[in-house]
């Protein structure tokens, strides 16, 4: 079946819309960043980079680590822009663009989120790296996608009554991350954990300035909750839409966090600068070997 022009959107030169990206333009294995400005934070310690391409928000270099060729891209704040970023990246490797087709032979990418994040449990050190072993997501990009089959229906369940959970609110969803590449990026120095994605920064994230909260313990209910042995560890604003779309193309993702803020400490990293840095090149090492 040929997609239509409406569907699959690509620009006069052939690129996919937003991303601006050819398909020989990405390496197999992607790396995820929230702000443009990190892309570079990361390619600095290439030996090569042969692509660079910045649209909207989405910033993209590709280029060679290690002889590892790696595609960093930018995604901006939030799951909005992951469905839009891994939406594209899969339609570049599994679409042919030119045919508007489904190849037969899927490609499957290797998906590493660097990001940041703030620690929901006490014993969680600011400046430590947390990898996501799954993520609950409140921001409900997965309902629009056919994915029961995908979720972990009883962790959902027990969160929702647990916490008391406001139906006006988008329900919560659960997915894994890829356990062969959080075994592969596991180390003793990192932290393992159950993400939380949110939808915003502020309200949904317990942050009170001017506006009132429509609950003022829920970061005290998430800090709390467990199910079975696991606790929700860290707050952020991507891990779930990468892991859930990750999980519905066939591509393998991780998230890892730089702790930057320990919610329940009241603390807030003074060395974030090198804290990224170092999870950065701890990552990149790893990638080298995949």
């Amino acid at each position: 079946m040929q997609l239509p022009q409406s569907e699959l959107i690509l620009n006069e030169d052939g690129s996919i819309y937003h991303l601006n990206l050819l398909p020989e333009e990405i390496a197999d294995t992607i790396i995820t960043v929230g702000d443009p400005e990190r892309v570079e934070s990361v390619t600095r310690f290439f030996d090569k980079i042969e692509v660079s391409k910045h649209k909207r928000e989405f910033k993209t270099q590709t280029g060679y680590y290690k002889n590892k060729r790696i595609t960093v891209i930018s995604t901006g704040i939030g799951t909005d822009n992951i469905d839009i970023v891994l939406n594209e990246l899969d339609a570049l490797v599994n679409i042919d663009l030119k045919t508007r087709q489904l190849k037969e032979e899927l490609t499957s990418l290797n998906i590493v989120r660097l990001g940041t994040s703030g620690a929901i449990q006490q014993n969680i050190p600011i400046d430590s790296i947390l990898i996501s072993k799954k993520a609950l997501g409140f921001d409900g990009l997965l309902h629009y996608y056919e994915s029961k089959h995908l979720r972990d229906l009883a962790f959902e369940n027990a969160f929702v009554e647990q916490t008391q959970w406001d139906e006006a609110k988008n329900y919560p969803y659960c997915v894994p991350g890829d356990s062969d590449l959080i075994t592969h990026f596991d180390n003793e120095n990192t932290y393992k954990g159950v993400t939380a994605t949110n939808i915003g920064f502020y309200g949904p994230q317990g942050r009170k300035l001017r506006l009132e909260l429509a609950d003022n313990a829920l970061n005290t209910k998430i800090e709390n909750f467990q199910y079975n042995t696991e606790k929700i560890t860290n707050l952020e604003m991507e891990t779930s839409g990468i892991y859930a779309l990750s999980l519905l193309l066939g591509h393998r993702a991780i998230s890892i966090n730089a702790i930057m803020a320990n919610r329940i400490n009241g603390t807030f990293s003074k060395q974030g600068s090198k804290t990224v840095e170092r999870m950065i090149i701890q990552a990149l090492d790893r990638i080298a070997l995949l």
